[in-house]
């Protein structure tokens, strides 16, 4: 009896510890009785039935998955290499326990399917410019799949697109063009405005003959501001600025 009793003691606190499973918060156990789902546990501290209770656990937090970059063909033909992320988290660790053998491969795999299915449906503008249309209806397809499982797709973000030689060349010539164009426009707009404003110049210079001469005098003065100059007038347009300076002269009187 006395050898027998710290055999028992001994097993009895093996037994014990082996009972014994403290669970996370960001985790949860599946509990499994002789091979049978009883429930979900945690988080804090377990105890099992020993050599009867198994318990697996399942971490609740977002996993963050890649998505390997894959050759695709859009709709207009144009081949690219696309990768992506997804983020995704258990909901029901149950499900995602029993109802499929390993999670996050199931994930990856149908990910991988789900973004090369939709990026096909697209040509390569909208593919470009629409990309978080494309990445909502990635995750909604990935989402149909993934509740079987207990897990929910958060997010999927498309953050690479690597595009052939020559179409990079393509694009960069088209948006080359594109700019020259809009400068083209700029400048005739430009002019435009330019031969607007002087013929209204004009009409108003048709309606005061006078103020041709102003103007032609004003740009003699400017003329000789840097260099000295010898300006000559003919007799007939020193008749015409004085007959400019006396309508001046009437006017300041008025």
């Amino acid at each position: 009896m006395t050898i027998l009793l710290p055999i028992v003691v001994v097993i009895v606190v093996i037994l014990l510890l082996l009972s014994l499973r403290v669970v996370k918060e960001y985790d949860r156990g599946v509990i499994f009785l002789l091979g049978k789902v009883t429930g979900v546990r945690g988080p804090g501290l377990i105890i099992l039935i020993p050599l009867f209770e198994q318990m697996t656990k399942v971490t609740l937090r977002t996993i963050t998955m890649n998505i390997p970059s894959q050759k695709i063909i859009t709709k207009d033909n144009v081949s690219i290499d696309i990768a992506a992320v997804a983020y995704y988290h258990v909901v029901d660790p149950q499900k995602s326990v029993v109802a499929i053998e390993n999670v996050y491969d199931a994930v990856n795999q149908i990910s991988q399917t789900t973004v090369r299915n939709v990026v096909g449906q697209f040509m390569l503008d909208q593919l470009l410019s629409q990309t978080s249309q494309i990445n909502a209806q990635i995750k909604e397809v990935i989402d149909t799949h993934t509740e079987a499982w207990g897990a929910e797709v958060t997010a999927v973000e498309i953050k690479d697109i690597t595009l052939p030689d020559n179409m990079q060349r393509a694009m960069a010539k088209e948006a080359e063009a594109e700019r020259e164009r809009r400068a083209k426009i700029v400048a005739a707009e430009g002019e435009m405005q330019a031969a607007q404003k002087l013929g209204e110049a004009a009409d108003i210079m048709a309606a005061h003959p006078v103020a041709l001469q102003l103007r032609t005098l004003q740009t003699m003065a400017e003329i000789s501001v840097e260099k000295n100059s010898t300006i000559i007038f003919p007799a007939q347009f020193m008749s015409t600025v004085q007959e400019a300076m006396q309508m001046i002269g009437k006017d300041a009187v008025k």
